[in-house]
């Protein structure tokens, strides 16, 4: 079973890095890929009891399907080779705030009632992880800023659980949100998006 393990990690490790670099240069396969490395994560996640980013990876399999469309639909206004960007409206980030509080706070009575071996880091990256990937979805420039903590503490998950190939992924999720920040603000366009 270990073996089995392991290859999930590196099968993790591998199409992680692909979606980085489909993430990076906002190509909509990038959701696609998204759902074949997050069902991957959520198995390796389960396997090791830790609750919160399993049923993270789930909520990533499903967001890929709203990221897609709605990224399908902001790529027709944009050149080729701009990143279609949107305005964070203040009340957005506000929100944002508010559950990143309160759901970090729940989920962490909810994590230790259920076990979760690290229940806080858990919690808390999951719950920024979250937002993140809405934000994303959204296409808003600040969603790096979002991914660059909630990648530092995913990190630091995986290395307090032994999860070293899953450490490595995150390590190069970090550096890819640092490098996608500032490619998606030079080549950036905002847009207003029709219903």
């Amino acid at each position: 079973m270990e073996q089995v393990i392991q290859a999930i990690e590196v099968f993790a490790l591998i199409t992680g890095i692909i979606y980085l670099v489909l993430e990076v240069m906002q190509k909509n396969a990038m959701w696609i890929v998204g759902i074949v490395t997050s069902s991957a994560c959520a198995f390796e996640f389960a396997i090791n009891h830790v609750w919160a980013s399993m049923g993270l990876n789930l909520y990533y399999v499903v967001i890929s399907v709203v990221g897609f469309i709605q990224w399908k639909k902001a790529s027709e206004e944009v050149a080729e080779g701009e990143m279609h960007l949107a305005h964070l409206p203040k009340s957005v980030a506000l929100w944002s705030g508010a559950v990143f509080v309160v759901g970090s706070l729940v989920m962490m009575q909810v994590l230790r009632a259920t076990g979760d071996v690290a229940p806080s880091l858990d919690a808390v990256a999951v719950t920024l992880s979250v937002i993140a990937t809405w934000w994303m979805a959204q296409s808003y420039l600040q969603h790096w800023m979002l991914w660059i903590v909630a990648d530092i503490f995913t990190t630091t998950l995986c290395i307090t659980t032994g999860q070293y190939w899953m450490a490595g992924l995150y390590l190069a999720y970090i550096a890819s949100a640092v490098y996608g920040y500032f490619h998606w603000k030079r080549k950036g366009k905002y847009l207003t998006l029709k219903d």
